[in-house]
């Protein structure tokens, strides 16, 4: 792959498309019920349109992003005054780029490569309407995350209440691309106030879509054995407000 395709339907397979066009009951308005939060979804997108693309951000953005390291203060233990009233801020290790900063080179590369057109394009915001059952607003963000062993991201809820058109929910995409060397990475969510869901995160082409804010993890990347270069999964991330009804 020279270049990524501006349009996200380009990466899709034919079941994708039918998720496109509307025409698969079961995905389709699948997080319309407000009481379901999260879908992953496998064999959507051509494992080998996934690849090159993982190949090409290997290749033209891993130079280019910055390490996000936010570990758990020690203050959370030593300063506590009282037994079981423990307080985890958001914790997190991963290198990412965020393709806002017009004087980042990592925005800019994203742009000359078609990436920032592909995570705006009109077929990706169709798709996850497609998902969510609803309208989104078409001007989202788009963000890179690169996992490597042993990178995370701790229990957090992704609520904005301070943003503007993000404080009453909004809806993440997430494209993940990993590596062969990569043994596994899960993504744990709550279901009924409790951390009892686990979905695996970490295949070639593996969709997720996200109705936040809700409780959730992701657990640390693990490298098959020996490997440990070359591991890494590729989140590519779109962020939709939805429309008002």
């Amino acid at each position: 792959m020279k270049a990524i395709p501006t349009e996200f339907e380009d990466l899709l397979s034919p079941a994708g498309r039918r998720v496109l066009n509307g025409r698969d009951a079961a995905i389709c308005g699948a997080l319309a019920d407000p009481r379901r939060r999260f879908i992953a979804l496998e064999g959507l997108v051509k494992k080998s349109a996934a690849e090159a693309l993982r190949k090409l951000l290997e290749r033209e953005m891993l130079p280019l992003l910055s390490e996000m390291a936010l570990p758990i203060p020690p203050e959370t233990i030593w300063e506590m005054k009282h037994n079981y009233e423990e307080w985890l801020p958001k914790t997190v290790r991963v290198k990412t780029a965020a393709l806002e900063s017009k004087r980042a080179k990592s925005t800019r590369r994203a742009k000359e490569l078609g990436l920032t057109d592909l995570l705006s394009s009109e077929s990706f915001v169709a798709f996850a309407e497609a998902v969510a059952g609803r309208k989104l607003k078409p001007k989202g963000g788009q963000q890179v995350l690169c996992y490597g062993p042993g990178d995370y991201a701790g229990p957090h809820n992704d609520h904005h209440p301070e943003d503007r058109g993000y404080e009453k929910g909004y809806l993440d995409i997430h494209l993940s691309l990993s590596a062969p060397s990569v043994a596994h990475q899960y993504l744990v969510y709550t279901r009924s106030g409790h951390f009892s869901e686990i979905v695996p995160v970490h295949g070639l082409g593996t969709l997720t879509v996200y109705r936040l804010p809700f409780w959730h993890l992701t657990t640390p990347l693990k490298a098959k054995p020996g490997r440990e270069k070359d591991a890494r999964r590729w989140v590519l991330l779109g962020t939709f407000g939805f429309k008002e009804a």
